[in-house]
């Protein structure tokens, strides 16, 4: 069963004791200022409309697209300056307390305190997520960050990636969000992060038993999601033997162990040991004999794909524009991809003015995933975060944890996914704690361990309906805005929050 819209503000109506519409509420700003921020931005926050009004949607595009120009607001530096896990590397993340030497077991004490130390890292990997998406000027940059990191997912619940999730996301995703696809397919390739969760750190040429007995081999499983899901696409056109090979050319890659140096922050380790040095045939090129430089040459030929090109221009025009893009569109796309060797940047700034992008039947007509309902609803009420675990626990509610999707394809982004009956309600629910000021967003944690059981309290203060409205623009329906205008005061922010219109972008 879905939900259909146009239920939505009467359900809220009826739960919350309202009245029949009336009379409409003021006039609605202009529909493209309103696209553009929910486009490159995770929602409007107060005043975001009335700068980009002033400044020109021209102006406001090159700004997100250019990153680095933008401070980021004081507060937010300090806070994540705080989080004293959140730029180790995963050498560091991993040797964290260890005092057994190699290849002694650890006591039940050194276990216990492990575990308490990757839940502090994951936490804290969490928590500063979500302070960026909802407080960082950086838009743009955060919503590719959440683009990217579902294109190459990694689950923090698979052994040691929760204690690297974090960092992947700080050293392989964030820096190069905005820059060339080959360095970010480099970088996400070079994790150990990546290397643990499709296993290819147990990839070898040779068939040899390890220390339990077991026979480990040639392992295919990176090898095929790196083109299936990272690069070429299911239809790329590859073959099994491809896989095969691709398999064979990333053998010996994998993260150091201890007494193992690498040279690089990433704790990358080629084992040469493990390596396939033989000439092979991938994708119709032949490879010549080599060892890491064999990897670095099958990366080149993934990210100049045609394919590839394709897969990546129809996945970002699918998130930008519509579940089902044109075909127009992401041919332009896929053909700015392949003339810019693989600039993220060109090619967004391309669809952020095509006429696809611009075509009003396109506006609002994304349905809003977990995480960017939520951060939205937080922006758009304005309030300091210090406090991130109700954001954290509506995602667990709607079975969108960060950094715990489960399968390598990520989390979609599509409607079908996410539009039925309990989330809706789940989302109400959110919607009137936070409209009600009800949800200690503000309360600053006395112990981080404690999450928010032990709080410095702050007066719960509901959310200015009128604020509110001209924050988003009143980018409302004749209908929804009848609603709102003609219920009790203390409702209306609660039916913009769980409103139709708002469950969109």
């Amino acid at each position: 069963m879905i939900v259909k819209p146009k239920y939505w503000v009467l359900l809220l109506l009826i739960l919350l004791g309202g009245i029949y519409p009336s009379h409409a509420a003021s006039t609605p700003v202009d529909a493209k200022v309103l696209h553009i921020i929910n486009r490159l931005s995770f929602g409007p926050a107060p005043g975001d409309v009335q700068r980009v009004e002033s400044m020109g949607v021209e102006k406001y595009i090159q700004e997100q697209l250019s990153p680095d120009s933008i401070p980021e607001p004081q507060s937010l530096s300090s806070q994540l300056n705080q989080l004293d896990t959140l730029h180790l590397n995963p050498v560091e993340l991993s040797e964290h307390g260890t005092t057994h030497l190699p290849g002694q077991k650890p006591s039940l004490e050194e276990r216990k305190a492990a575990n308490k130390w990757a839940k502090q890292v994951l936490d804290q990997a969490v928590q500063a997520r979500l302070l960026e998406a909802t407080s960082s000027q950086r838009q743009l940059q955060e919503v590719m960050v959440d683009f990217w990191y579902n294109h190459f997912n990694v689950d923090a619940a698979k052994g040691r990636v929760r204690l690297w999730a974090g960092a992947y996301e700080q050293q392989a995703i964030r820096p190069y969000a905005l820059g060339r696809f080959r360095e970010l397919l480099g970088a996400t390739a070079h994790h150990p992060a990546m290397q643990f969760y499709l296993d290819n750190f147990q990839n070898r040429a040779d068939s040899r038993p390890d220390a339990q007995g077991n026979i480990r081999g040639l392992n295919e499983n990176y090898a095929r999601e790196l083109m299936e899901l990272h690069t070429l696409g299911v239809d790329g056109g590859y073959t099994q033997q491809d896989v095969i090979a691709l398999a064979r050319i990333l053998s010996g890659w994998g993260f150091s162990r201890p007494g193992q140096q690498t040279d690089n922050s990433f704790g990358f380790y080629f084992n040469s040991k493990r390596h396939d040095f033989s000439d092979k045939v991938f994708l119709g090129h032949t490879i010549k004999s080599g060892g890491e430089t064999q990897g670095e040459e099958a990366l080149d030929i993934l990210a100049q794909s045609p394919a590839t090109a394709r897969h990546i221009s129809y996945q970002i025009a699918q998130y930008f524009v519509s579940d089902l893009p044109p075909t127009t569109l992401v041919n332009n796309l896929t053909q700015r991809y392949l003339a810019t060797d693989g600039n993220i940047r060109e090619v967004l700034n391309t669809l952020f003015h095509s006429r696809e992008f611009w075509d009003a039947k396109n506006f609002n007509a994304k349905f809003k995933t977990p995480l960017q309902f939520a951060i939205s609803a937080v922006r758009a009420t304005g309030m300091e975060v210090n406090n991130t675990r109700p954001i954290s626990n509506l995602l667990q509610q709607l079975a969108m944890p960060l950094y715990r999707c489960q399968t390598p394809d990520g989390y979609k982004n599509t409607a079908d996914v996410w539009l039925n009956p309990d989330a809706i309600n789940r989302r109400l629910s959110f919607a009137t704690a936070i409209a009600n000021g009800n949800l200690p967003l503000s309360n600053i944690p006395t112990n981080m361990e404690q999450g928010d059981r032990t709080l410095q309290k702050s007066p719960s203060i509901p959310v200015d309906a009128s604020q509110l409205t001209n924050t988003l623009g009143n980018s409302f329906s004749v209908k929804t805005q009848k609603a709102i205008a003609s219920s009790s005061p203390q409702i209306r922010s609660v039916l913009i929050l769980g409103s139709p219109e708002f469950m969109q972008r």
